[in-house]
């Protein structure tokens, strides 16, 4: 018997590796002094580090806790992507705490609480695990995004956010309490058996709604985006990258194993569900991003958007689905991640670059590595640089939505490839912004691989005029 338990514990050797050293990290953290937070931060990425390795270096199948936690191959690749999102956000948030004054040890371990929460959820196989990783969390996102105490837009965003999170959660709990009273079990697998077993129930399908409501506030897909631009405009910016990475890739992964799983018997059910959200996603995140002057509101309506492609692919209820799935959250996290990097290393004198709006010649404003900010040379450089990156940022997204896209509908995938194309007027905002102030020093523009239109005509390298990249 114990080496069954020793087994069974070895398939969650990275929860409890990252519970274990959170647990310390908080003693090293408050014993510390000063310089806690360097030192409590390159620990924190040292045990994601190495969680990261047991997942990938030791791989194993299998139930544990009355198969209450699973590990399969899904849930390992969605935990990579998750501990990824992790690792490189607190990497990045390092030049940020410094400048910033932003160095609390309390980010880091608050962070780590959160991951555990995440690799949880990616492995919930019943709705009691489920809700404990959910809310592991959420308690830590929910100090994380009013973790600036003199921040007034911080302190306003967690406020938001814990008010609405709170709101999910009891929706969530409401409709796993229907579930289990019409089907007597709360295990993902004896739900999906008593369904298969019995006739539909009117009872079953509200709980369903609920179920996917809570889960939909997590994803930040509409209806329930509420929170999301104004946390992320007022958390602070690697706090705002934190919260667009990997908590996405455990609630999607979550959303994806509720409903192929789970509700699998009732597929045609929650189908109209999804491709109601997805669509609203898509829709909303398109339109109302093109009016946002923020940086960060921008990239908060771009997730909501991202949220509605990917659920395009789990809208198909099939296998196909779920890979177009997985696949697109990994391309999501990748970019994302870029951005974010991005927005982190742009400064001016007053501090951090969050409206685009003070993109405009941010070129010449700095220097960092001895040239001549106003040298014509320089910024034909530059500038050419930053073309080719926000080229970059616009073709990926758009040429790799199709991974989703076509495990979709075929009025579905036309309608899907429309908003990525009104999507793309976005960025193509900001390359203008960036190009205004640049052409008042002659205007002369190093050719680039990459030509620039206006509303989404974003040219492939040697393209011709009306040769979409979508």
């Amino acid at each position: 018997m114990q080496t069954d338990m020793i087994a069974n514990l070895t398939l969650m050797a990275p929860e409890l590796l990252i519970t274990v050293g959170a647990l310390a990290l908080l003693m090293i953290g408050a014993f510390s002094g000063e310089r806690a937070y360097s030192l409590v931060n390159s620990l924190t990425v040292a045990i994601l580090l190495v969680a990261l390795a047991l997942v990938v270096l030791f791989p194993q199948d299998g139930h544990v806790f009355g198969r209450a936690f699973v590990t399969d191959p899904f849930s390992r690749f969605m935990k990579v992507l998750t501990l990824v999102g992790s690792i490189v956000t607190l990497v990045m948030s390092v030049g940020f705490a410094k400048s910033e004054k932003f160095d609390k040890f309390e980010f880091p371990i608050l962070a780590l609480l959160a991951t555990l929460g995440m690799l949880l959820m990616i492995s919930a196989n019943d709705t009691l695990s489920l809700y404990l990783g959910l809310e592991l969390q959420s308690l830590a996102l929910y100090v994380v995004a009013a973790i600036n105490r003199d921040s007034a837009r911080s302190t306003e965003a967690g406020l938001k956010y814990f008010v609405l999170g709170a709101l999910s959660s009891g929706m969530l709990l409401y409709g796993i309490s229907l579930v289990y009273g019409f089907t007597g079990h709360t295990g993902f697998e004896a739900i999906a058996q008593a369904l298969s077993s019995s006739e539909r129930q009117l009872g079953v399908v509200f709980g369903l709604v609920f179920i996917f409501a809570g889960l939909a506030f997590k994803i930040s897909a509409v209806p329930f985006h509420m929170w999301t631009p104004d946390v992320y405009e007022g958390a602070p910016t690697p706090v705002t990258a934190f919260f667009a990475t990997a908590p996405k890739m455990a609630a999607m992964a979550l959303f994806t194993r509720v409903a192929v799983e789970t509700f699998q018997p009732i597929t045609h059910d929650w189908q109209q569900i999804i491709v109601f959200i997805a669509i609203a996603s898509m829709v909303l995140g398109a339109f109302a991003a093109i009016g946002q002057r923020n940086i960060k509101r921008l990239m908060a309506y771009s997730s909501i958007s991202h949220m509605g492609y990917a659920l395009v692919g789990l809208s198909a209820g099939t296998l196909v689905g779920v890979r177009g799935v997985a696949i697109y959250m990994l391309i999501y996290l990748v970019t994302t991640l870029g951005t974010f990097a991005f927005i982190l290393a742009m400064r001016r004198k007053e501090g951090n670059v969050e409206s685009i709006g003070d993109l405009a010649g941010l070129s010449r404003t700095r220097s960092d590595h001895g040239d001549h900010p106003h040298d014509p040379d320089v910024l034909v450089g530059r500038y050419s640089a930053a073309r080719w990156v926000l080229g970059q940022m616009v073709y990926f997204p758009c040429s790799n939505a199709g991974q989703s896209l076509c495990a979709g509908y075929y009025w579905y995938r036309g309608f899907g490839r429309r908003c990525v194309l009104l999507s793309a007027h976005h960025q193509d905002h900001v390359v203008r912004r960036t190009r205004r102030r640049f052409r008042s020093h002659g205007g002369r523009v190093a050719p680039g691989p990459w030509s620039v239109r206006p509303a989404g005509a974003i040219l492939r390298p040697g393209g011709r005029p009306g040769q979409h990249v979508c």
